[in-house]
């Protein structure tokens, strides 16, 4: 054997003549290929003036003086090129790319793809220790995605471990959120990274969000607690509805990609707010909307009103009916057990269906105000009342209004007060009413003086019984529209 088995170095052998000449041989090898650097692993051609200890990667296709040398390293040495074959493992570091390579037997490879997995501590411009094994020094940190989505996943052992993110004010903790010590999501604050106080818990199985340390209700920050689960208003605010609304939308913005498709889910919105002192309108556009189960007007947060708004100089244009079987106590819209004032404007009512419905009802101590409503037919059941106010209900009408279609009764009270007073009421078409067009009844108040009536309408004018009182501040007996004599009964008064 006359050579090393790695870089191929050739021995002194034994009575050899010139002896410095193989030792000087194997000194330019070694000087070629330890701590080797390479200027360029492009090139197939050998570069025209090449400086002495100049070494390259001789790229594919090697032409002249490299030619069938593909991979090798050139090394310009003596006035000639020496030529070497890697063999795996030899690292090489190319100059104009700043990068390290690996021989893998085959070729040279970019050595950052062998894994240094795993790794025992990473610091990055930092030292890591046994707690901290990954540190890192930086002004900004970023994990990026590969072509795709990317997730930061952080794992526990168990339930009553804590897996979370910490964040540190001169590594002193002050606050952090995550799973910690049970499943349920926190959020907790320090002031000193000793004492930590819970102000937020969401839980794994319902999604309810919980403030443990909310404020008692004498607080006098307690408003303050409540903009946690509710948005407080600090001006008037508008919704809009559209017939090619969604109510997926905002319901902010007056167009089809904006607005609500549904009053309901206006109501549902503006009844979610805190109003403060504020009035909440919702608008309503052309169009005809339908609905199976009415409107139900929801009981908000606040002293202020929620106005619902179609068409106030031509309320037809804005049509709110029921086609559908209504059960129970229903209403095109239901003010109950409700503390927030309804004020309804600018619509057309009308009911083909074929349960009882009522246009405006107001029940359980609710208030409803409505003015330039237009009450159309409501057929399909004999006791359809455009207007109903029962159990400590109270209606009021404030402005004018017209009549174009029948229905059992158009004002009807049970234990409730419907106060219309001093409007101009326009019938068209004849409508007739089937039992009366007014009633009230168990003690209620039905006050409807110094009204105008433009127009006439069939059926009976008015019953009143059961120690109601219905005032018409002296109209007389014919006052009220319909053909028909009215009575009283069982204590029942008409003024």
């Amino acid at each position: 054997m006359d050579q090393t088995p790695n870089l191929q170095l050739p021995y002194i052998m034994p009575s050899q003549a010139q002896k410095h000449v193989t030792h000087n041989e194997a000194i330019r090898t070694l000087d070629a290929l330890v701590q080797m650097a390479v200027l360029d692993r492009g090139l197939a051609s050998p570069p025209p003036s090449p400086a002495e200890g100049d070494r390259y990667l001789i790229a594919d296709g090697g032409l002249g003086a490299w030619n069938g040398k593909d991979g090798q390293v050139a090394a310009w040495q003596d006035g000639a090129w020496a030529f070497f074959a890697a063999s795996a493992g030899w690292l090489v570091w190319v100059a104009d790319e700043s990068r390290l390579l690996c021989h893998n037997g085959a070729a040279f490879i970019d050595a950052a793809v062998h894994s240094v997995n795993p790794a025992l501590f990473v610091g990055v411009n930092s030292i890591a220790d046994a707690t901290d094994r990954l540190s890192v020094k930086s002004p900004a940190s970023l994990f990026d995605h590969e072509g795709g989505d990317h997730r930061m996943k952080i794992n526990k052992e168990a339930a009553a471990d804590t897996a979370s993110l910490l964040f540190q004010s001169g590594y002193s903790g002050r606050a952090e959120f995550g799973l910690t010590g049970d499943d349920d999501w926190s959020v907790k604050v320090s002031a000193d990274g000793a004492a930590w106080v819970e102000a937020l818990k969401v839980d794994r199985s319902t999604g309810r969000v919980r403030l443990p340390a909310g404020l008692a209700l004498g607080d006098d920050d307690q408003a303050v607690a409540r903009r946690h689960v509710r948005e407080k208003l600090t001006a008037n605010r508008t919704y809009y509805v559209r017939t090619d609304g969604s109510d997926a939308n905002t319901g902010l913005v007056d167009s089809a990609g904006g607005a609500f498709l549904t009053i309901q889910k206006a109501i549902d919105t503006a009844a979610a707010l805190d109003s403060a002192i504020y009035d909440v309108t919702i608008q309503i556009r052309s169009g005809t909307y339908s609905t199976a189960t009415g409107n139900i007007c929801k009981q908000g947060v606040g002293a202020g009103r929620i106005v619902i708004v179609g068409d106030q100089v031509t309320p037809a244009n804005v049509v709110v009916t029921v086609s559908g079987a209504m059960t129970n106590l229903n209403g095109i819209f239901l003010s109950r057990a409700n503390a927030t004032v309804y004020d309804i404007r600018g619509v057309k009512l009308t009911s083909t269906g074929t349960g009882v419905v009522f246009g405006l009802c107001s029940s359980s101590g609710s208030y409803l105000e409505f003015q330039n409503v237009a009450f159309g037919a409501f057929s399909g059941a004999a006791s359809n009342q455009h207007i109903r106010a029962e159990d400590g209900g109270i209606v009021r009408a404030t402005g004018n209004y017209t009549i174009s279609g029948g229905a059992s009764a158009h004002w009807e009270c049970v234990n409730g007060t419907i106060r219309v007073q001093g409007v101009t009421i326009t019938l068209t078409g004849m409508p007739a009413f089937g039992t009366n067009f007014a009633t009230s009844t168990m003690g209620s108040l039905l006050i409807v003086n110094n009204n105008t009536f433009s127009g006439s309408a069939t059926g009976v004018r008015y019953g009143v019984a059961m120690n109601a009182v219905l005032n018409t501040g002296g109209g007389g007996t014919t006052y009220l529209p319909g053909d028909v004599a009215g009575a009283t009964a069982t204590g029942g008064q008409y003024v």
